[in-house]
């Protein structure tokens, strides 16, 4: 700042004296300035230091007399003193800088952990207050307490193992299918039950979500799910739709898919055995084991492997959809599971198995029914007698 204020100390020492020197004259005279104080160098820019002899021009027509000189001196002191209390003004500010800036970062460092100790003691009492709120013992019709197990121990102690209890009750209650039983019975006679039931995952089977800033969450419909639920509905499966989204998310969505009703039964996260993965987050697990069927009936239908690792034989992997306007896998799964349908099969497990062998079990089934249409295009052979089983549309009979 005092450079840019003064400049050069030579070069203000220069410019003064040529206002002194007024006598006029019409060939311009170089005088010399002593360059003998080592303060006045220090003072100087880089220029006039490797310059040691500074001179400048003058209109008088002489060298400048004593008087010249002598306030050429006084200035140079004035210009001297007044660089040195703008130097020490400047040394006083920053002083005064760098004590606010100490102050105010203290002042930051004091209001942090003032802030870090309130959150603790608000923690510490919100804490305190679950735990005697939970641990508190259960209340009858008239509001006496209802005795349990942990009556008889002192206050204190009931409390905190009443708290504790109620605790992994309500855990387990988040991660546990709301129901050990999540279908009906099977429907009697007169009322017709379908002999299969399909279990479907809504999310990348037959929707896609998507987000955008204007319209938010949009979910867009598969194609081919029409045909697909009509050709695998009543009579042949009763169709399950089990999801791990939650129910106010999926209902509306079913409703817009399934105006027909072909799906009989919905089935939501909170049906769902959540289990914790890794730090942050965790995975929905679906247990066919509480469906209320007999598993070698059943036929689930999703794209995430983890979901179906309880009832992996029970499973058909897809491929996850994310929104392929000339996909037809859904055409091709109605086909494969009316064939399974209209088959009669017994275990619907041993047809999975055989097909899970193939990186595509869709496209292992399109080449065997190509396979087997060529073979019944053949012209009629002669009977032969053989106690083999035959290739069919589910591995060898």
């Amino acid at each position: 700042m005092a450079a840019s204020r003064s400049m050069c100390l030579i070069r203000n020492v220069q410019k003064l004296s040529m206002l002194h020197i007024s006598q006029p004259h019409q060939n311009g005279r170089l005088f010399h300035i002593s360059t003998n104080n080592s303060i006045r160098w220090r003072l100087s820019c880089e220029f006039c230091r490797r310059n040691r002899d500074m001179r400048f021009y003058s209109n008088g027509p002489k060298e400048p007399d004593g008087q010249g000189l002598k306030l050429s001196g006084q200035l140079t002191g004035d210009l001297l003193k007044t660089k040195v209390d703008i130097d020490n003004n400047e040394d006083k500010q920053d002083f005064k800088g760098q004590e606010n800036s100490e102050h105010k970062e203290k002042k930051d460092e004091k209001k942090k952990n003032m802030f870090i100790a309130l959150n603790l003691v608000f923690i510490c009492g919100f804490g305190v207050v679950g735990v005697w709120w939970l641990g508190q013992p259960g209340k009858d019709q008239d509001g006496q307490p209802i005795e349990d197990e942990f009556s008889h121990l002192p206050k204190f102690e009931a409390t905190l193992k009443r708290a504790w209890r109620n605790i992994n009750l309500t855990k387990e209650a988040i991660a546990e299918p709301s129901d050990r039983k999540l279908l009906p019975d099977p429907l009697p006679e007169p009322y017709y039950q379908p002999p299969y039931t399909l279990v479907l995952e809504i999310k990348d089977v037959l929707v896609h979500p998507e987000w955008g800033f204007v319209t938010g969450w949009r979910y867009q419909k598969r194609p081919g799910v029409d045909y697909f639920l009509q050709q695998c509905g009543p009579p042949l499966f009763e169709v399950v739709v089990y999801t791990s989204m939650p129910a106010y998310t999926a209902f509306p969505i079913i409703n817009s898919l399934d105006p027909n009703g072909y799906i009989m039964y919905r089935l939501f996260r909170d049906a769902t055995e959540y289990k914790a993965e890794g730090r942050m987050g965790g995975i929905h697990v679906k247990d066919l084991s509480c469906l209320n069927r007999d598993l070698n009936k059943v036929i689930f239908v999703d794209f995430d492997s983890k979901a179906f690792q309880k009832h992996p034989r029970n499973s058909l992997g897809l491929k996850q959809w994310t929104g392929d306007r000339d996909d037809r896998t859904l055409v091709d799964l109605a086909t494969f599971l009316r064939a399974i349908a209209v088959s009669g099969v017994d275990d619907v497990r041993k047809v999975l198995d055989y097909y899970k062998q193939y990186d595509d079990p869709l496209e292992a089934f399109k080449e065997k029914k190509r396979e087997l249409a060529a073979e019944f295009e053949k012209p009629p052979e002669q009977p032969k007698i053989s106690t083999k089983w035959s290739p069919g549309f589910f591995g060898r009979r």
